[in-house]
């Protein structure tokens, strides 16, 4: 079955909240293997933060479809001379069916080919052991630097622990 790629619009907000919670948060998202349920509460992602993540220049949502309907997305954006790449969620249910290492090549490509930038950055809650060894499957290092997890902006998520931070994994983009 073929993925179909597009940009997302702002008409695709709701789908696209919805998708992402799903993969991230409550009940729902424990059917696949990306659940921050034990860690956080409350939104993935806002409906505000999302429009300007649309509408922003060097900022694309990458809309992932089969068959028609919405199955992953992704954020990647310019910043700091490289890619960023971020909100990324593939349909709990479809989870390890190969969606995911899909959508993140073609951000890559977007990334690599599309803006001709040499890195790709991302920041990955880092108690999350088996989604960062994902990663690292996929080319990505560990560069040791910590962020802080934004525990009091509730449009990211309510912390059910205290431990929270970021660390920034990078790859560095070939041009072939």
């Amino acid at each position: 079955m073929t993925l179909d790629f597009r940009d997302a619009t702002v008409d695709d907000i709701p789908a696209l909240v919805a998708l992402v919670t799903s993969a991230y948060r409550g009940e729902s998202s424990r059917a696949g293997w990306t659940t921050e349920a034990d860690l956080l509460d409350g939104n993935r992602i806002a409906p505000e933060v999302l429009r300007d993540d649309i509408e922003r220049e060097h900022s694309r949502v990458i809309v992932a479809s089969r068959d028609g309907a919405m199955v992953g997305c992704a954020h990647v954006a310019i910043e700091d001379g490289t890619g960023y790449f971020g909100m990324f969620a593939v349909d709990p249910q479809r989870q390890a069916d190969g969606l995911g290492k899909a959508i993140l090549a073609e951000a890559e490509r977007v990334v690599r080919d599309g803006w001709r930038l040499p890195m790709m950055r991302m920041t990955v809650i880092d108690l999350r052991e088996d989604l960062i060894a994902w990663y690292e499957r996929r080319g990505y290092r560990r560069t040791g630097i910590k962020k802080p997890f934004p525990a009091v902006d509730p449009r990211f998520g309510l912390p059910k622990r205290d431990d929270l931070r970021f660390e920034v994994l990078e790859k560095e983009l070939r041009h072939g």
